[in-house]
């Protein structure tokens, strides 16, 4: 434990998990706290936010567990003025919201579409519709969004919607970056690569045989030889949001164990 975020305020979205286990942002959320940082923590579930939140608590550390929909302007609005009116300001924008779906255009519907696109994008606009006016007026503030390898290439699962979301991800965070460096902003985006968090046994098995077939498939495809974990994730947002970090910005970072090496 340090105290690179001593005293500043930490806004996780997507801070719960689907199931047992560290999920990046449930992961991030802690390691956030670990370093210093007031932690509210928002998942569209609250009771999910409220376990990260014991977690944290438990380790004597300050957090607060709230709910909102990211996909909904109207929650995102209440969820982003309720820190606010508590917290004074939010010096560190973590946005870990996705979710993706096997198929494309062929096999998805519009609808289909337009709600896979809300929900890894729609709440990184709204956010920092929300977060960015304050850290401009500070003149001080970190955004880091959760992208994903996906936006970089297609890899072997048929989820090229997903990739297409993700990639609006990496475009918008380097254009935000850039509007906001002279005014003390840095924005960054992390891309995970092939990871061990519970969302997988959720969203990816079902390209597989069986658990052991993923596993090993996941293990296989990392130059490294394994996969990553959710700290992984976590921790390069703890160096992005510090300090040692002020120097940049407009960075999409993979964290894959050397995937995206191999993606060109």
């Amino acid at each position: 434990m340090g105290q690179r975020l001593k005293d500043r305020v930490a806004l996780v979205f997507g801070a719960g998990s689907v199931g047992e286990g560290w999920s990046n942002g449930r992961a991030a959320a802690m390691a956030y706290a670990r370093e210093g940082a007031r932690v509210f923590a928002v998942d569209l579930h609250e009771s999910a936010a409220e376990d990260t939140v014991a977690l944290i608590r438990a380790e004597g550390h300050e957090a607060r567990a709230l709910s909102a929909d990211v996909t909904d302007a109207h929650s995102m609005q209440t969820v982003t003025e309720k820190v606010l009116a508590e917290a004074g300001r939010v010096d560190i924008l973590h946005n870990n919201v996705g979710f993706t779906r096997m198929g494309g255009p062929v096999e998805l519907e519009l609808e289909e579409w337009n709600r896979l696109l809300a929900l890894n994008t729609a709440g990184v606009y709204l956010a920092c519709r929300h977060i960015l006016p304050g850290m401009v007026e500070r003149k001080r503030g970190v955004v880091t969004n959760i992208s994903s390898v996906a936006s970089v290439g297609a890899g072997p699962y048929p989820q090229p919607l997903y990739g297409a979301a993700k990639a609006a991800v990496n475009g918008l965070t380097r254009g935000l970056a850039v509007r906001y460096a002279s005014q003390g902003v840095r924005i960054n985006a992390i891309m995970p690569g092939v990871m061990d968090t519970p969302l997988i046994h959720q969203q990816i098995a079902g390209n597989y045989e069986d658990k052991e077939a993923m596993m090993a498939g996941r293990h296989a495809r990392v130059p490294m030889g394994f996969m990553g974990s959710a700290w992984d994730v976590a921790n390069a947002a703890v160096f992005l949001a510090s300090d040692e970090a002020r120097y940049i910005t407009g960075v999409v970072l993979p964290v894959d164990g050397g995937l995206t090496c191999t993606m060109r």
